[in-house]
């Protein structure tokens, strides 16, 4: 199912967006601005990532007992 977030955007951004949706082949702007937020999510795994690691070599790190414990 798929929900309908409306954004408005000054005319310098839109020219970014319509730039690259062209450049890039996206079929559209829906697809290059999903896919921007895809990249933003992977960006901020990776950092969560790297934050753990530190905390795990640090000693600091929390031990799960339950796989659900990740999400909470």
């Amino acid at each position: 199912m798929r929900n309908i977030i409306n954004v408005s955007l000054p005319a310098t951004l839109t020219k970014e967006v319509e730039r690259g949706v062209k450049k890039y082949h996206f079929a559209s702007k829906s697809e290059f601005v999903r896919h921007l937020i895809r990249e933003w999510m992977a960006e901020r795994l990776a950092f969560d990532l790297k934050e753990s690691r530190k905390e795990y070599k640090t000693g600091k790190a929390k031990k799960l007992k339950e796989i659900k414990e990740l999400w909470t």
